[in-house]
């Protein structure tokens, strides 16, 4: 009897060590599959970076992300800069044309507006319509967005924006250029511009007062497109990691760094 409970416990205790070893052999080579890069603009920041993660969690890749302006990024991809997941902005019709990514992988990520933001406790000026907007910026003092030229999408929108407007040559003595979104938002913080604009996902310096999103009417938000590119080192990996930033559990984080799933 005895002999027979010792040979059942050394055969328990030789199944446990064969599923920790199992487990562990899975494990390195979850670990061992190697790097997927990415490249996208600072808009998409935010969320990505809060979504790698659950991607690596769940599949065993690493993830190496670039992120930078929106013309930046969309240049280094046209370029044929090697990453294997490439999210750019429209128009983008040139990187298509470029041969740099699969055309019939691309997946519509989120779209993110052009919002307002204030000085925490500054009363919040009114944005509800094309005509609110105008009469904001004409009673404004400063105003501060991403410098355009340094290839910040947001600031190119604002730029369009003033245009679109008939301001564009009136509020140029308001308009204070900043270093792209953080740059503009800490500037708001600091008191150096009573109103600051920038994508909504980068509007998360300390010190300001969220007003809301411009109007479509004034400002058409931007989207984030995401391809697998065609020169990626694992294809497989890629296609992987752009189906999970089009997930359930990305869109999720979208809505929570104020983004629109899809287009």
């Amino acid at each position: 009897m005895r002999k027979a409970m010792r040979t059942a416990a050394i055969a328990a205790r030789a199944a446990i060590a064969l599923t920790i070893l199992v487990l562990a052999q899975g494990a390195r080579a979850q670990s061992a599959k190697g790097e997927v890069t990415l490249i996208a603009p600072g808009g998409a920041r935010a969320a990505i970076e809060q979504l790698i993660p659950g991607f690596e969690k769940k599949t065993g890749y690493q993830v190496k992300a670039t992120f930078g302006s929106g013309g930046g990024t969309h240049k280094q991809v046209v370029n044929g800069e090697a990453f294997d997941v490439p999210v750019v902005q429209p128009p983008y019709q040139d990187v298509i044309d470029s041969g740099n990514v699969v055309k019939s992988s691309e997946k519509a990520l989120a779209s993110v507006a052009v919002g307002v933001a204030v000085k925490q406790g500054a009363a919040k000026p009114d944005i509800s319509s094309r005509e609110a907007v105008k009469k904001m910026f004409a009673a404004a003092k400063t105003i501060t967005y991403p410098n355009a030229a340094g290839g910040a999408a947001a600031g190119v929108t604002v730029d369009e924006m003033f245009k679109k407007l008939g301001m564009a040559d009136e509020l140029q003595p308001k308009i204070k250029r900043a270093q792209g979104g953080a740059g503009a938002m800490k500037m708001v913080a600091q008191g150096d511009a009573e109103i600051g604009m920038t994508f909504l996902s980068e509007m998360e310096e300390p010190g300001i007062d969220v007003v809301g999103p411009l109007p479509r009417s004034v400002a058409t938000p931007t989207s984030l497109v995401g391809f697998v590119s065609a020169h990626a080192k694992d294809p497989a990996a890629a296609k992987a990691l752009l189906d999970y930033l089009t997930s359930p559990e990305a869109a999720a984080v979208y809505k929570a760094q104020h983004m629109q799933p899809g287009r």
